[in-house]
Parts: C-alpha cells; structure tokens; sequence
C-alpha cells in the first residue's frame, strides 16, 4: 500500500467551469472508506447539477486508486446513473485494468436501472376481443374438466375398492365436520332475521301465524341449500383450490402423470364424491336451524310453538324437503369440482395458488347460481 496516498483525502471534487466538474478518487475505495465519502461527493455532485440547466460532464480520475471492491463499483454506478438520469454525460480515467471486468460485468445503467417500456394501448374493439376469447376459453375447460369428471365418477361407481376413501374421509371432515359451527351460526341468525323482517309486515295484516310456514317453506326450498352452498363455496372450494394449487406448483401433479395415474381420479374424484355427501348433510343442518331459529323469532311475537309446527307441518310436504336437497347435491358437486378444476389450473409461484383460490370462489358462486336457475326452471316446468 501506498502510505503517502493513504494519509490524504479519499476524494477532491473540483468545479472546473459552468459545464465540467471533476472527481479525484485515491487509496482504497471500499465499504470503509465510502462510508463517509460517498454521500459527501453524492451532496456535491447533486448541487453543481442543480446549479444551472444543461449538458455537463462529470470527469473522474480514478489513477490513484489502490483498490476497489463492490461497494466501490456500485459508488461508480450511482455517480454515472445520477449524471445520465439528468442528461449529463460522465467520464472516468485511469481506473486499473484488473477492476474494469468488474465494472462491466454489472452493466449499471441496463441492469440496475432498466428503462421503462411502456406497454402498447389497446382500443375497446381489442379490449372486448380479448376478455371474449379469455372467456370462450374458460368455458371450453370448464365443459372438458365436467367430461372428465364425469367419465371418472362412473369409473368409480364402477371400480369403488380403487377410489382413495383415506382421501374421501378427510375432505368429508374438512369440508362436513369443520364447517357444522359456521353453517350453524349463519343459518341460525338466517331464520331470525327473515322471520322477524316478515313479521314486521305481515303484523300490519294479522297475519302473523303465516310467517312461520312462510319463512319454513322457502328455507327448505330455497335459502337452507343456497347458504350452504354459498358458505361450502368460501370454505371447501378455496381450499381444495389451494391444496391442488400448491401441488400443482411443487410439481406434483405432473409427477402423477409420469407415472401413468389420472390426476382426475387420484384427486379430484375423491374430494367430488366428499362434496356429493356433505353438501345435502350440511344442507338439511341449516334447514333445522333456521326453522328453530324462525320458532323462537315467532315465539317472542306471541305465537305458540304449537302453533307454529302445525303451520309447517301443512305447508312443508317432504317434497320441498327432497326438492332442496337434491339441489344441494349438486351444489356439492359443482363446488368441490371447480374447487379441484381452479387448483389444477394453477400457474408458478406462491402468488398462483392465492390467484386460483380466488377464482375458485368467484367461479364456484357463479355456477351455483346458474345451477340455480336451471333447477327453478325445472322444478317450474315439473313442479318438484
């Protein structure tokens, strides 16, 4: 090391004239000796850009210096980046051939401080098009995933000692078990707050002995399996998306087809035929807690409890019963279907599992809704 260059100044700064400033580096530039330098040259050089507008040039003669590690390097980067960002130019000498590679491998200005592309605009026309293709898209997987599915159920119907009942049983207890106290406290406040929002009208008309059947009746039918369905949809399908989603990820799913096994089968049958049981369980579940629910809402109107089964008694037939929970199982398979369907469309990345555990939500909500609607027609059409 060279003593006499030890003992002066890490760097002068000198103002040549308006456009040409020049940085004289000596000894070691390294983490040490920048610690103090680096934001005293970063504080003049920012004045002297500041001072007037215009092209100037930064010359720095690094000679002088013994050494230079990565700390020096990146304090290089920062005083080019900082002349080039304001339209400057920048200019260094006499740095020792061995740190030039160094220098370069970095490539500051590509690397560090990529400039911007902005993204091309797309018109409406473009827009519509695109979103529709996206659609028809996910339309036709949604038809194929259902193929698939179903050949596969049959398949099990068929061959039942080679389903995988292990995985059965724990998705029927994640989804049917774990769910009961949720189901419960929804439905329960459910059949208060409907009844007691019927109540309200139907008092103005005396007419308050027909909320109970009122209320019953389009329970059994309609709100008992909806909420389920609804709440299966935020539980039980974001998390099989999720589960299938990270094996997707970690690239299991792929090592199944390697060796010769149906994802389908190993999968997402199980978890459709866990969906087919608990949905209808869980259906007839909140059905009872609603109606009990409606019965302590009647109760604190002053009708008698006697009064309020006979009224669903004569207005609930077990049809209504069968008609909702028939809907509900196909709620079930719906749900843990596009559960299974989001999950093994999972792309890379952590973020990919949270993507399709949204979408599996939004999607399993979407075609209960449809599968709604398609039974209301029927149930017009066949009165069941």
């Amino acid at each position: 090391m060279n003593n006499s260059l030890s003992t002066l100044p890490p760097f002068d700064w000198k103002v040549m004239d308006g456009t040409h400033a020049q940085l004289v580096l000596r000894g070691r530039i390294d983490v040490y000796a920048l610690g103090g330098t680096w934001t005293a040259v970063r504080q003049n050089q920012d004045a002297w850009l500041g001072q007037t507008a215009g092209q100037k040039t930064l010359s720095v003669d690094a000679s002088q210096v013994e050494y230079l590690d990565g700390a020096g390097v990146a304090f290089l980067i920062d005083l080019q980046a900082t002349q080039q960002n304001s339209g400057s130019t920048f200019a260094l000498t006499g740095l020792d051939k061995r740190y030039l590679p160094l220098l370069q491998q970095f490539d500051p200005i590509g690397k560090l401080f990529p400039v911007a592309t902005p993204k091309p605009k797309e018109g409406f026309v473009v827009a519509v098009g695109r979103a529709s293709s996206l659609f028809l898209k996910d339309v036709a997987s949604i038809i194929t995933f259902a193929g698939h599915v179903t050949a596969d159920l049959v398949w099990a119907l068929l061959h039942p000692r080679q389903v995988r009942w292990g995985d059965f049983v724990n998705a029927a207890f994640q989804a049917g078990v774990a769910a009961l106290p949720i189901v419960g406290l929804v439905a329960f406040l459910i059949g208060v707050i409907l009844s007691f929002q019927s109540a309200i009208g139907m008092q103005k008309f005396g007419a308050i002995t027909f909320v109970g059947p009122i209320v019953a009746l389009g329970i059994f039918r309609e709100l008992g399996p909806l909420i389920t369905a609804i709440l299966l949809a935020g539980r039980s399908s974001a998390a099989f998306a999720a589960e299938i989603g990270t094996m997707t990820v970690n690239s299991e799913v792929d090592a199944l087809v390697t060796g010769g096994l149906s994802p389908v089968r190993f999968l997402v049958v199980p978890r459709v035929l866990a969906g087919i049981l608990v949905a209808p369980i869980l259906t007839l579940y909140a059905d009872i807690v609603s109606v009990f629910a409606s019965s302590l809402t009647m109760v604190a109107y002053g009708v008698p409890l006697v009064n309020f089964y006979d009224g669903v008694l004569n207005t609930v037939d077990l049809e209504d019963v069968f008609s909702g929970l028939t809907k509900s199982v196909l709620f079930g398979i719906v749900i843990a279907a596009v559960g299974c369907m989001r999950g093994m469309q999972t792309g890379t990345g952590a973020a990919a599992v949270g993507i399709s555990a949204t979408r599996a939500v939004v999607s399993s909500i979407v075609m209960i809704v449809l599968v709604d609607g398609v039974f209301a027609y029927i149930s017009y059409k066949t009165d069941f």
